[in-house]
Formats: structure tokens, C-alpha cells, sequence
């Protein structure tokens, strides 16, 4: 087997059953480019591996050196372990586009991690916890707990360069961690139950602040307290502990009523009940009163069903890893790719995101810019 860049795609073309001509046609190489590439009498470009890569299902980074991207294996917590090879693909979506941005210069920033602190796993959870949010106060005014989901994931995309996802997953799936030397990537289910995404994803977050997710990470249920693994105790601590601030609990718990502060930090009333507990406010017996409402009742007894209604239609969205899309969308408009690489992001056909973006450019002709964001964003 020709084991050079040129060898891989005559294998890609091959399993495409086309000939050089038809296969040069569907990536949109002309046939004369791609003979002399394979042939050794031109280099294939940036552009080229990216578009045969999408168009052959393989990495650029396959193409380029051969090793396969594909977790070899995930590590699965709960009901998610009969999902191994599901997720992988899933995962693929995501890490293709790395690979074509990291080729085409563009990688987004990938700052270090933060030195995660000593103690037991409950311990360096809320201590990571209060050293992510006094990074993130830095950038925004209000704290990070407050921040509606959107807003919060966006802001750690930008400081800690994790990537996020809202996506369909295996219906035992809650979330989904991986991280190598070139990516940090946070997948949760599309669930109208918003609050338990929202956790979930803080949950994930401080996985992959911690180091625990370099063997892909799947795992469900996640709740508040109820695992034993110490890096499950750890990133449970991690996100009650960025989610519900200590300090800002208690003075919330002093001033309104249960149902009010629920809405306030957008959790469900069992992992706010739990956090409750965990700081001393509540006996066992409240604890247990308090963990049996939902988020709705607790919503509808606030006045805040509006507020409620907005969230759960967002977390049903799709919502790819926004980063991953402007750099993209940024590389089409340079020149540097077509739309494909993006398409495949955004889970569509080429065809259906230009009539996509047809639409936008009708409807919002001043604004080229603005008619990408509207694809992806939530």
C-alpha cells in the first residue's frame, strides 16, 4: 500500500467507487489539479485536502500522516456504555473541523489549563470552581452564575478555549468529553430539561478543566451527588460550585424564598437543594422537601414562566461550537475553502446551507457577516 498523502486519496477515491474525473468533479478540483497532485507534479493545497477529506469521510489529518482520529475507545459512565461507537462518529463531526482549521492555519487559541488544586476530589472541584469564575469576572461584570447558558458557554469557549455542543446524542447520553493536544470539546444532549443540561455542560467543563476527558468521556446520569468515581465527585463539585457560588447562596437564600433563587441561578430545585445541603442551610428533611419540586412549579410560583419557556426552546436547538464556525465561516470568506467544511459542521448538505445563506442575503442584504452568525447561532 502507497502509504503517502498522494496513496491515501487513491484509497479515498477508490472506496468513493469514481473515477479521478468524477471524484475531481464532486470535491470541485479540476480533473488536471488532481492528476498532477497525484502524480507528485503539484502539491495538494490546504483547500484540496479539506474538500477530499469531507468528500471521502476522513480526517485531514488522516490524509496528511495516516493516524486515525477515531477514538480508540470511550470511556462510559452509567447507561452511556453501550454507545461507545456512536459517540465517536458523533465526535468526528466536530474534530474534522479542527483538522481543517488547524490546516488552513486558523486553529482556534488553546490557552493552559488551570493548575488544579490540591485536596480531595470535593475539595479541588470547588476550588477549580472559584478559580474559573474569578478568571471569567475578569471579562464580564456579572458573575458567571448568573450569565444565561448562552452567554456563559460563550464566555468559556473565549477563556479557556473549550469548545461546546448542543446535539443529539444516544437517548442514554447526557454528555460527552475529549481532549487532545490541539482541542478541548464539551458535546450535551439537546433536552428541553434546560436546567439539567446546564449542568451537565458545567459538569463536562470541569472534566476537561481537570484533565480527566484525554480518553473520550460519555456518561449518564448526571446528577448532583450521586456518583463515586473521584472524577465524577470532583466535576459534580466543579459545577454546583460555579453554578451556585457559595458566597452568593447564601446571601440569595437569606433574602428570597426557595422557588426565587432557583430561578435566579437557572438550576433545578434537587441540584439546588443539594447545594443546600452541602452548605449547611437546609436539614436532611427540608433537603428532601425542597428536591422534590421541579423547575417548573418553581418558575410558575416566581412569575417567571416567560423565562422558563425561552430556556427550554434553547436547549432543544442545535447549537454547534461556535468558534469552529466563525473560523470557518471566516475561511470561506477569505477564500481559503467552500462551504463544505462548514456544512458538514452544521449536520447539512452543502446545497441546503448556500440556499440558507440565499435567504439571509435577501433578508438581510447590508450585512455579510450577520447572515453567517444567523446559520449557527442559536
Amino acid at each position: 500500500m502507497d502509504e503517502s498523502v498522494s496513496g491515501r486519496v487513491r484509497t479515498v477515491i477508490r472506496a468513493a467507487g469514481l473515477s479521478h474525473a468524477a471524484f475531481a468533479g464532486r470535491v470541485g478540483i479540476t480533473p488536471d489539479k488532481l492528476s498532477k497532485s497525484l502524480n507528485g507534479v503539484r502539491r495538494f493545497s490546504s483547500l484540496d485536502l479539506a474538500l477530499i477529506a469531507e468528500a471521502g469521510q476522513v480526517s485531514v489529518d488522516w490524509l496528511l500522516t495516516g493516524r486515525q482520529v477515531t477514538p480508540a475507545g470511550v470511556a462510559a459512565r452509567g447507561d452511556a456504555a453501550a454507545h461507545g461507537q456512536s459517540l465517536s462518529e458523533r465526535a468526528e463531526r466536530y474534530t474534522a473541523a479542527y483538522d481543517v482549521l488547524d490546516l488552513l492555519g486558523r486553529a482556534p487559541e488553546l490557552p493552559r489549563l488551570p493548575t488544579l488544586p490540591e485536596g480531595g476530589p470535593e475539595q479541588q472541584g470547588e476550588q477549580l470552581a472559584v478559580q474559573v469564575a474569578r478568571e471569567l469576572h475578569r471579562t464580564v461584570p456579572e458573575p458567571a452564575s448568573l450569565l444565561p447558558t448562552g452567554e456563559l458557554l460563550a464566555l468559556v469557549e473565549q477563556t479557556h478555549g473549550v469548545d461546546f455542543a448542543v446535539t443529539e446524542l444516544p437517548g442514554a447520553v447526557d454528555g460527552f468529553a475529549w481532549q487532545e493536544a490541539g482541542f478541548r470539546l464539551a458535546l450535551a444532549r439537546r433536552d428541553e430539561r434546560w436546567t439539567r443540561q446546564r449542568f451537565t455542560l458545567a459538569h463536562e467543563l470541569g472534566h476537561l478543566l481537570a484533565g480527566d476527558a484525554v480518553q473520550p468521556l460519555a456518561e449518564s446520569p448526571v446528577a448532583p451527588g450521586r456518583q463515586a468515581e473521584p472524577d465524577e465527585v470532583r466535576a459534580n463539585a466543579f459545577a454546583a460550585a460555579l453554578l451556585m457560588p457559595e458566597a452568593e447562596v447564601r446571601e440569595a437564600a437569606a433574602t428570597l424564598d426557595f422557588a426565587a433563587v432557583v430561578v435566579r441561578f437557572r438550576v433545578s430545585p434537587s441540584a439546588l437543594a443539594a447545594r443546600l445541603r452541602r452548605l449547611g442551610l437546609v436539614d436532611a428533611a427540608e433537603h428532601a422537601r425542597l428536591r422534590r419540586r421541579t423547575t417548573a412549579e418553581c418558575h410558575l410560583a416566581a412569575g417567571a414562566m416567560d423565562a422558563y419557556l425561552r430556556e427550554a426552546a434553547l436547549a432543544t436547538a442545535e447549537r454547534p461550537p461556535a468558534r469552529l464556525a466563525d473560523g470557518l465561516w471566516s475561511a470561506f470568506e477569505a477564500g481559503e475553502t467552500t462551504l463544505r467544511p462548514l456544512a458538514a459542521l452544521l449536520g447539512m448538505a452543502p446545497s441546503e446551507l448556500e440556499s440558507r445563506l440565499g435567504e439571509q442575503r435577501e433578508e438581510r442584504p447590508e450585512s455579510r457577516a450577520d447572515e453567517g452568525e444567523l446559520v449557527y447561532q442559536p
